[in-house]
């Protein structure tokens, strides 16, 4: 399925779907590929069950399949969650290291002059 999914044509295959039902003649329309590939690409959505395909005499309509999405989407939202929980602890831990590292160099340095002046400087401006 996912690999399906991979291939911006054919999500954008599946948007049009989102829409409503389509002959391969009516999918072909707003895409820049000829019609036997368009077929092709219906071919691999029905074959990871994404799209269904029924005839009518002559009329060949494809229709999207809601349910293999869902799936999909739960799956990623899972591995989602995962990563944002991930990200936010990485995020966290390296907060917690620049502070750390704005502290030492506040006592190892000392306050930092505004002009960033060396003590030579200083020394000179005194006498």
């Amino acid at each position: 399925m996912f690999s399906a999914l991979a291939d911006p044509t054919r999500r954008a295959i599946l948007a049009e779907l989102a829409d409503r039902d389509a002959t391969v003649t009516e999918l072909t329309a707003p895409l820049p590929i000829s019609m036997p590939a368009v077929s092709r690409h219906l071919k691999a959505l029905e074959r990871a069950g994404l799209i269904s395909r029924t005839r009518s005499g002559k009329l060949r309509m494809s229709r999207i399949e809601a349910a293999p999405l869902r799936e999909a989407a739960e799956w990623i939202e899972r591995y989602r969650r995962f990563w944002d929980t991930s990200l936010t602890r990485l995020d966290a831990h390296l907060a917690a290291v620049q502070a750390a590292g704005r502290a030492t160099d506040r006592t190892t340095h000392g306050p930092a002059t505004s002009d960033r002046e060396s003590p030579n400087r200083a020394n000179e401006k005194e006498n």
